[in-house]
């Protein structure tokens, strides 16, 4: 059987989350009486992965304990934890402190805390040879958005409330008169992504270590490397980070699990 790698985020603090969190990792927390972890490693292995990779820090010994309590469940999956509890190394120092997982291979990074009714395993087989990432986007109502070309290229973030942009385009005045040209598109990340095996060379290249946002190692690198929009149609996230998003999370599982 062939290799299909994926890593977990499931190291953050969980503060929008709290109280919750102030005893438990947002990973363990329940939605339907399942915690966020199990629901996402059972997407992933149903979607074709079974090499897959979790990251630890805010109560790292209940991920550890619940993983090796679960592994007999998932035997004929290969599961690995890498060990943040020195450090919180935040999305992209996540990565790369995990290469020894990770190397050699593309992967799909999915957050603990997403839920959707993305096809992985499609996402997945459609990845890019050039690609040093692509990113799963979608059309969605959010004020923060990352910016693509025509050629479906990372070239920015932006903020269309405020009108903030970061990014490699160094004659930009208005940000929403750019979008407007239709020459570029504003679309919503979705926290699913896959990397080529490159990006730890291209970290080093950079002069990326410790603890970093992968997002803003994107927006660096996209000046140099190929990072592309992969947009997916008619696909529903949502992001289980706030109490008020966990309410609806039951729900929204019920209503997209036939879509997996």
């Amino acid at each position: 059987m062939s290799r299909r790698t994926a890593m977990i985020f499931a190291a953050g603090l969980g503060t929008r989350l709290r109280p919750l969190t102030e005893t438990m990792p947002k990973a363990l927390v329940p939605v339907d009486g399942k915690p966020l972890l199990q629901i996402n490693l059972e997407r992933l292995i149903s979607q074709g992965f079974n090499d897959i990779v979790i990251n630890v820090h805010h109560f790292a010994e209940q991920i550890i304990d619940w993983v090796e309590l679960h592994r007999a469940d998932y035997k004929d999956i290969k599961l690995s934890i890498s060990d943040e509890r020195g450090l919180l190394l935040e999305t992209g120092g996540a990565i790369l402190h995990a290469e020894k997982f990770l190397q050699g291979k593309s992967f799909l990074i999915h957050n603990a805390d997403i839920l959707s009714n993305a096809q992985l395993e499609s996402f997945y087989s459609q990845k890019r040879d050039d690609a040093l990432a692509q990113l799963l986007v979608y059309d969605a109502p959010s004020e923060r958005k990352l910016i693509f070309n025509e050629e479906n290229l990372l070239c920015g973030w932006v903020n269309l409330s405020t009108g903030q942009y970061k990014g490699p385009i160094s004659d930009i005045q208005n940000i929403q008169a750019l979008l407007d040209s239709g020459k570029y598109r504003a679309l919503a990340f979705s926290g699913i992504h896959i990397l080529a095996p490159q990006v730890f060379s291209a970290m080093r290249a950079l002069a990326y270590s410790g603890a970093f946002p992968i997002v803003d190692f994107y927006l660096r690198a996209c000046s140099s490397y190929p990072i592309y929009a992969q947009e997916a149609e008619q696909v529903q996230v949502l992001d289980v980070g706030t109490l008020d998003r966990l309410k609806e999370a039951a729900s929204f599982l019920a209503d997209t699990h036939p879509r997996l």
